[in-house]
């Protein structure tokens, strides 16, 4: 295990409500989530002497910070690019906690991603292109969508998957979904037919139901030693391994002038340091959290991560494995485009009598496409 296992723990999760239309400013949402995870972590806002974000937030540390009430820092950083660098947060801070340089380190984003600033939308102007881009704009290569979309054909086409493959994992994670009521998709499942029948956003790759949510909203959470996160009120979540990392050759979001575009070596450099780090093996693992912006890339980190063999995620990526109760439950809150609270399906009060109706339906479902 290395030296950074079992000294940091999570201590505290915060977040605003998922909406379409937030109404309020990003720095707001940023300071709602920062405040609610510091009051779940059952510290004041003076303990709090570090602080981690994403190059990509627009909410400066020192202006939450002082918003919030948050006295002096020792310790601030920002981790390059954004959703998939949210690992990377947790990382910095567990190093910060771990040496000494803070003593409780909140890491946050905000971002009015649905009414503010869209991929592809009318907010973006001609001066945003960024110059790694420029060889693929005029290919029209200008959303995330579109950059995955080139990986996943070649991924279909060497592996012999298809989109409805893909929709299982649509599947699963709407069901997910429908059993969490902080959930925007709580009560509704879908079906594959649902999934294949909903429009392309590039033929023959993805579909409507294989992109992530576009949503109004701020999470934070809050790292602290587990010492001290063991006399806190939450039980705290011990971190056994923190990992980010980049592989050779690649760029940002593209990647296309290596030999293979099929996988995603950044994901195997992080799965190989996990494994050694955490002293853990894939087979040790009782469910997943996987990042599940664009669907074809759940199937790419399955693989990368040692869950299955390269080619082998159609396999493996049933809607029984993939489900709670199966082989490796993901995304147990329902994925993208619900509050990453980190809590499990069983772990969320609701009325019992709708969780018995919601479940009905995704066992008529599963009893359907399986």
């Amino acid at each position: 295990m290395s030296s950074l296992g079992g000294k940091a723990a999570i201590a505290g999760i915060g977040q605003t409500e998922f909406s379409k239309e937030s109404g309020r400013s990003e720095l707001q949402l940023a300071c709602e989530a920062v405040k609610a995870a510091v009051d779940d972590a059952g510290l004041r806002p003076r303990d709090i002497d570090g602080m981690v974000t994403f190059t990509m937030d627009a909410n400066e540390e020192i202006e939450v910070a002082r918003s919030v009430g948050i006295g002096d820092l020792t310790f601030f950083t920002r981790v390059p690019h954004g959703g998939g660098a949210a690992a990377g947060t947790v990382v910095q801070a567990a190093m910060a906690v771990a040496t000494g340089t803070a003593n409780a380190v909140v890491c946050y984003r905000a971002f009015n991603e649905r009414s503010g600033f869209r991929f592809g939308g009318s907010g973006r102007s001609a001066g945003a292109t960024p110059l790694w881009l420029a060889p693929y704009a005029p290919f029209g290569l200008m959303t995330p969508a579109a950059w995955v979309a080139l990986h996943a054909q070649r991924y279909m086409s060497t592996y012999g998957v298809t989109n409805q493959d893909f929709g299982r994992i649509s599947v699963v994670d709407r069901a997910h979904a429908a059993r969490n009521p902080d959930a925007w998709f709580y009560g509704r499942p879908i079906t594959l037919e649902d999934h294949q029948i909903s429009r392309w956003v590039i033929e023959p790759v993805l579909r409507l139901l294989d992109c992530c949510q576009e949503s109004d909203g701020g999470v934070a959470l809050v790292v602290t030693s587990a010492a001290r996160a063991r006399d806190l009120p939450r039980p705290p979540a011990v971190i056994t391994a923190a990992v980010q990392g980049a592989a050779y050759d690649g760029e940002v979001m593209t990647s296309y002038y290596r030999d293979d575009i099929t996988g995603l070596p950044e994901m195997g450099v992080v799965a190989e340091k996990l494994w050694r780090d955490s002293g853990l093996a894939p087979s040790d693992i009782q469910t997943a959290f996987l990042y599940d912006h664009f669907i074809p890339f759940v199937f790419v980190q399955l693989e990368e991560l040692g869950f299955c063999g390269r080619g082998e995620a159609k396999e493996f990526a049933t809607i029984e494995n993939l489900s709670l109760g199966g082989t490796l439950p993901i995304n147990t809150n329902g994925g993208l485009g619900v509050p990453p609270a980190f809590r499990t399906a069983d772990q969320i009060g609701s009325d019992p009598e709708r969780m018995r109706e919601i479940d009905r339906k995704i066992h008529k479902i599963q009893a359907l496409v399986s």
